[in-house]
């Protein structure tokens, strides 16, 4: 009997998770065994594939050889779905983000003025990367975002090498992953939702998708959540997803770690 294929959301993190971490960030290109798993998702029917980054949406989509893909940037603030057509949040979040923006940019800067730290301003949130940056540096800004944030109503994600500054608390990749849901008009039952990536901010929408039923990957050297199974590299994830979707003649690895609770 030919087996039902069940119709399912792929959520991917970009940094880290497709693409290997890399001292120059503008040189992140996605991993050639993550485009043929992309490129086998895409081609089944029933499977819908989202990449959903913090980056800007023109900088995820030059990044981005595989056609077919829902691409979300700034965790999902702005949307190119599979034929062209955009979606961005606008309105009064918009209106409130540029209050906050007028208000805390000049203290961010201010803030990460200390050798080594390179400051990424992606509208919805700063990132400060530190992968240049002497332990000084790092020491400091630690030490000053700590001190900063205990007065200031943002949230602050810990990843591989950077602190990004959410400058609106309520927008994560939970919210981008809900936006593409609702815009499918998409409602997850068990089962028909994925997501992988490396850090606090996946660490957010895994929660929700697992909530849901759904399966949490993370990429690194432990896992995010607890319900999360763990790969090491952005290779070793395209074998765990070629295994989860049950591709035919797919290469293997036996390296796929499950978490224990």
């Amino acid at each position: 009997m030919k087996r039902m294929l069940k119709e399912r959301i792929w959520f991917f993190d970009f940094d880290g998770t497709l693409s290997p971490i890399v001292r120059d960030r503008d040189q992140a290109e996605l991993h050639p065994a993550c485009r043929k798993m992309l490129e086998h998702l895409v081609s089944m029917p029933l499977q819908h594939v989202a990449i959903l980054s913090s980056r800007k949406l023109e900088d995820l989509a030059a990044r981005m050889p595989v056609g077919g893909v829902f691409l979300g940037g700034t965790s999902g603030t702005e949307w190119k779905v599979p034929g062209g057509h955009r979606m961005i949040l606008s309105g009064k979040p918009a209106q409130k983000l540029k209050a906050i923006r007028l208000r805390l940019v000049p203290e961010i800067l201010a803030l990460a003025d200390l050798p080594g730290i390179q400051v990424e301003d992606k509208q919805w949130s700063v990132a400060l990367h530190t992968r240049n940056a002497p332990d000084a540096s790092r020491r400091a800004l630690s030490g000053r975002l700590e001190r900063w944030q205990s007065d200031r109503n943002v949230r602050i994600f810990q990843g591989p090498e950077v602190r990004e500054i959410q400058l609106v608390p309520r927008i994560s990749k939970a919210y981008g992953v809900r936006t593409l849901c609702r815009f499918m008009k998409y409602t997850p039952r068990p089962g028909t939702l994925f997501y992988a990536g490396d850090d606090e901010n996946d660490a957010i929408a895994m929660r929700l998708i697992t909530r849901l039923g759904g399966t949490a990957v993370t990429v690194g050297e432990r896992c995010l959540i607890p319900a999360s199974m763990l790969v090491a590299d952005p290779r070793e994830l395209a074998d765990a997803v070629f295994r989860l979707a049950n591709f035919t003649g797919a290469p293997r690895l036996d390296s796929v770690k499950e978490a224990r609770l």
